[in-house]
């Protein structure tokens, strides 16, 4: 009988734990370590807080590694020691250097959250929800040099509902990328899959995300618009201003399809209702129904109960 193959596993946010968990159970495998990013301050304390995947692997029984760097310090001794057969990478947060890329000797595999090379980069999840794609997935692939270049050796297909938001789409795909490493590990490990190289065309970047990014556009499309509140829900948040005052808007927000008194030829951002069903906002084509809202020091609540102690005055214009 065969020895289970080394594995050591890489990848730092919530996203990554199921996987985590999946290389633990695997009869296949001995998970010998999880490498992830150093603990952060977090909250008012600032107190260091540690990554959910190092949770995860406490949790288990399994080693925790925390480099400030890759190539230099402890870690490259300390990574050589474990004489991993194969590193599989979720979300660690770094590019890898070659000494790590090429220590193993089936190499480096990463799971990765979109139909690659649609959406490489550090917020596929975010981008392909804001862009209004219908459907998305996680690719597993053999990692190179480049951000997310390497051939696909599987995938797994999932759509995107209407009214998915961001969070939603990260838990779904969380727990896809997780099944589909589970289900393609023991032919990762005997070279069975035949590397696919990523086409030319179709390549889009999902760069990292900055609080500018939230800020709402009315003039573009009420559909746009919509995927924007639902794409950037919960981070960076989509945002506006009204009287100097920020406004955060909240999921779910849908685009109005029925006549709206004044409608026609309102500027972009223009309140057109303010009742308990929700807020109405006239966008460059069309109108949005917002029904949750936070004012800037105030918490989250439905347009219903803001309305009761704050105006939201028709013909007022947000993001003026």
């Amino acid at each position: 009988m065969l020895r289970p193959s080394r594995v050591v596993f890489m990848g730092t946010p919530e996203f990554a734990v199921p996987c985590v968990e999946a290389l633990a159970a695997h009869p296949s495998c001995t998970l010998v370590a999880v490498v992830c990013q150093p603990d952060k301050p977090a909250g008012r304390s600032r107190e260091p807080v540690p990554p959910p995947t190092k949770l995860a692997a406490q949790r288990l029984g399994v080693p925790v590694l925390q480099p400030l760097k890759l190539r230099s310090g402890d870690f490259p001794d300390a990574l050589a020691a474990l004489r991993p057969d194969l590193i599989v990478v979720t979300a660690y947060g770094r590019i890898l250097p070659t000494s790590v890329l090429t220590l193993p000797r089936l190499g480096c595999v990463n799971l990765h959250a979109s139909l690659l090379p649609r959406w490489r980069g550090a917020a596929p999840i975010q981008w392909a929800v804001r862009s209004g794609d219908r459907e998305t997935g996680a690719c597993l692939m053999q990692m190179d040099a480049g951000l997310d270049t390497g051939p696909v050796l599987a995938r797994t297909i999932l759509p995107i509902g209407p009214l998915e938001t961001a969070a939603d789409l990260h838990d779904r795909l969380s727990l896809a990328s997780a099944a589909l490493l589970s289900e393609q590990l023991d032919a990762v490990i005997a070279g069975a899959l035949a590397p696919v190289p990523q086409p030319e065309s179709g390549v889009t970047l999902a760069r990292i995300l900055t609080r500018e990014d939230g800020r709402v556009d009315f003039t573009a499309a009420a559909e746009s618009v919509v995927n924007h509140i639902r794409g950037f829900h919960p981070w960076p948040g989509a945002s506006t201003q009204l009287s100097g005052l920020q406004l955060k808007l909240f999921p779910p927000a849908v685009r109005v399809s029925e006549p709206v008194s004044g409608a026609l030829g309102a500027t972009p951002g223009t309140i057109l209702a303010a009742e308990a069903q929700g807020l109405v906002i006239a966008c460059g084509d069309g109108a949005v129904r917002v029904t949750e809202l936070q004012l800037e020091g105030r918490r989250r609540m439905p347009i219903a109960d803001l309305l009761r102690g704050f105006s939201l005055p028709v013909g007022a214009r947000l993001g003026a």
